[in-house]
């Protein structure tokens, strides 16, 4: 390895990782609550209810739900047992590089300029070009799989803005690098001279940004634009989103020491990039773009480390890079490291996570307890790579890779060469007849192609570490929808369940390749869509039966209502404390139970039942984009936290239809032991009575948007009608 300086300097560490404390006690926690599940399997197996018995196949239902919850919840201790967490020590980094720093190439995707505004895009563009590290040693791609004008014309603009935003945020040391988001906090003026500079950076940019939304929304770029910049020759009539040819166009030139910001510093290289694309050729989505990035930035840039962002989530730390190289390059670790995925983080989220998109749990706990097992999956975003690793190659124990040794030289390529190269490996029919897609680059065939990309790299020899710093390293952009969120749920799921089907299963693929809690912790997602079954069993089935007054858990005075009682009240204590210390509040918590159930009832079944039908070759993967763009009386909202429904879809229906069969079943179950004074059943039925007020207590907005709001975003009236008839017919239904 490369490296300045020696003694005892050149062998201390470039980063540590410390265990998380109290997993000890929490191994007593979990071995008690797995006590508490297998006697609630006993009672289940020993209680069935004789064969003529009312509720024998319900309460037969009720021990497989139980079954897989119990299961399940065996997998996700895999991730909790033991949790670690990395520190990175940026300024032994900087002592033992000094001026050798390794050259990154940072990857940004988008794909459609109608659901990906391109003002967006630039501002993440420009925030990963102010970053503190060698600009000479940066190079942004952003693949644009619209092939737009749009996009390219807003690229050309930040190519300018970037020669006054650059130096500006380095003068000043400002933080975040997104012009936008900077703009949008409050910013305390002190210095005349910081505050000349600000306003006239702040004009430039919303000029820039007034051009370029006008452009927009005209949908065409004027001739007068097309003839100062001869890169919009690409474009003609013939070209459209689906059909068209390559287009690689070097904006800056990192290489030439003329191209530099207004006060003489070198500017980072910028690359615009479209692949080729034809109707008859698949084009594989996300995977195929990162795939045409990777061969086009080895010619052109052809950096050891690549950086790999969605195009709505800008830098947030400008000191990020330094920080990710202190894994790859620490001396007695370093080399095993394939990549450094960091958490997804969002600006844009409510005090009390309202949809529960932060995943806090998941990336302050799990992943880092999967992190024990050096394999993190891979999250399509916000993640570092070894770019050897990612092209395919098998991790072996003598491998160390002198990264200060360029493997290509383009010093003396011109501008135009480079392009011209480009464009073949950006082509369709580059990848016919070889390993791309299969052993070289991303994964293709499931929609999730990030995730078993990761293994595949693991399952190589490889190791991934998992980095979550204090300052978040990056900030994105949460749909502020519920139909946005459940469509990129169902997405996720979808593709998820698709491994596990694979031949990428992690207990058939990774079996002898990775650890076995890794494979376990792997699979925590992966079987997400198949978990929407047993939670719909539990949503419907125990309602109806406490309607008809059918006893399916332990009586209070029995010795088997313990476990029962334990273990609903060990888990969800278990579950707040996870949630108040990974900063989350009390109301948050209730919210991340809300969509759990809306998630696993609605998106997570969709998304069962379209893999099953995928399958057994009936339909093909698709990609839907979430939608960035959003009217003012929607953010309004969603400021306030009011859930956004507000189409007439049959997640929707759903909903309504479960909320309002809970509301039925309580409504019956109290008039039974109130009006009718049976109260005698009440301690037959307390654990059902309980589910069922709980289920309720979690619907109080559905009910709201059913009955009390009058604004767009509520529950259409055809829902409220649909929903009503539909639970109205299920307390109907005979309980056998």
């Amino acid at each position: 390895m490369g490296k300045e300086g020696g003694g005892e300097e050149a062998l201390l560490p470039l980063f540590e990782t410390k265990e998380a404390r109290f997993r000890g006690a929490y191994k007593v926690f979990a071995s008690t609550v797995f006590v508490g599940i297998c006697l609630i399997w006993v009672y289940r197996l020993t209680h069935i209810p004789r064969a003529g018995e009312q509720g024998r196949w319900a309460w037969i239902g009720m021990f497989m739900a139980e079954l897989w919850f119990g299961l399940y919840w065996i997998l996700t201790q895999s991730c909790r047992f033991k949790v670690v967490y990395n520190y990175p020590f940026k300024e032994r980094l900087s002592s033992r590089c000094k001026d050798t720093l390794p050259s990154i190439d940072i990857f940004l995707c988008t794909a459609d300029p109608k659901k990906e505004p391109p003002t967006m895009v630039i501002n993440t563009i420009l925030s990963v070009m102010s970053y503190n590290y060698p600009p000479e040693n940066l190079s942004i791609y952003l693949s644009d799989d619209s092939g737009s004008e749009l996009t390219f014309y807003a690229l050309l603009e930040a190519s300018s803005f970037s020669k006054h935003w650059i130096p500006f945020c380095k003068k000043f040391n400002i933080q975040p690098r997104s012009p936008s988001a900077y703009f949008a906090q409050q910013i305390d003026i002190q210095d005349i001279t910081y505050a000349q500079e600000l306003l006239a950076i702040k004009k430039l940019y919303k000029e820039m940004e007034n051009r370029i939304d006008s452009t927009v929304e005209m949908g065409e770029i004027t001739k007068e634009i097309k003839d100062q910049q001869k890169g919009f020759s690409e474009w003609n009539s013939k070209v459209t989103k689906q059909d068209h040819q390559s287009i690689v166009k070097i904006m800056i030139d990192g290489r030439d020491k003329n191209g530099v910001d207004i006060y003489g510093g070198r500017l980072p290289m910028l690359v615009y990039m479209a692949r080729e694309k034809r109707p008859q050729w698949p084009h594989n989505f996300k995977a195929g773009a990162m795939n045409a990035l990777i061969r086009v930035s080895s010619e052109i840039s052809n950096a050891p480390f690549i950086l790999n962002l969605d195009c709505d989530m800008y830098a947030n730390d400008a000191d990020t890079i330094q920080e990710a190289l202190c894994f790859f390059l620490d001396e007695k670790r370093g080399h095993e490291i394939s990549f450094v995925q960091f958490p997804q983080n969002y600006d844009n989220i409510t005090k009390n996570d309202l949809y529960a998109c932060t995943f806090s749990v998941i990336t302050n706990v799990e992943l880092a307890g999967i992190d024990v097992y050096g394999a993190t999956p891979y999250c399509g975003t916000a993640c570092f790579h070894r770019r050897e690793s990612l092209c395919g190659k098998v991790y072996s124990k003598d491998y160390r890779k002198e990264w200060n040794i360029e493997d290509k030289n383009n010093t003396y390529k011109s501008i135009n060469e480079l392009e011209v190269a480009s464009k073949i490996l950006a082509s369709c029919s580059f990848e016919k007849e070889t390993q791309w897609g299969e052993k070289m680059g991303l994964i293709y065939g499931c929609s999730s192609e990030d995730f078993v990309t990761g293994l595949a790299i693991q399952c190589r020899g490889w190791k991934s570490l998992y980095y979550n710093p204090n300052r978040m390293a990056f900030l994105g952009v949460a749909p502020i929808t519920l139909n946005d969120v459940l469509t990129q749920q169902t997405r996720w799921s979808e593709g998820l369940f698709q491994i596990f089907l694979s031949k990428y299963c992690p207990f058939i693929y990774g079996h002898g390749k990775i650890k076995l809690g890794a494979q376990m912790g792997y699979c925590i997602y992966l079987l997400w869509a198949p978990c929407s079954l047993p939670t719909l069993y539990y949503v419907i089935v125990p309602p109806l039966c406490l309607l008809h007054g059918i006893s399916i858990f332990p009586q209070v005075k029995s010795p088997w209502f313990l476990p029962f009682a334990y273990v609903i009240v060990a888990r969800n204590a278990c579950s707040i404390a996870e949630a108040l210390s990974c900063g989350d509040t009390l109301k948050a918590w209730w919210n991340w139970q809300k969509m759990w159930v809306i998630r696993r009832t609605t998106t997570h079944f969709f998304a069962f039942i379209n893999t099953v039908v995928r399958q057994l070759g009936l339909s093909k993967t698709t990609f839907v984009i979430t939608g960035k763009v959003v009217t003012e009386d929607v953010s309004k909202r969603y400021e306030q936290e009011i859930i956004e429904f507000g189409s007439s879809t049959i997640t929707f229906t759903i909903i309504a239809t479960l909320a309002m069969l809970n509301f039925f079943s309580l409504i019956g179950a109290i008039k039974k032991i109130v009006l009718d004074l049976e109260f005698k059943v009440l301690d037959q039925l307390i654990l059902q009575l309980s589910l069922n007020l709980l289920l309720v207590m979690l619907n109080i907005q559905v009910y709201q948007a059913l009955f009390i709001r009058n604004d767009k975003g509520r529950i259409p009236t055809s829902i409220l009608f649909k929903s009503i008839v539909l639970a109205s017919l299920s307390c109907l239904m005979p309980i056998i």
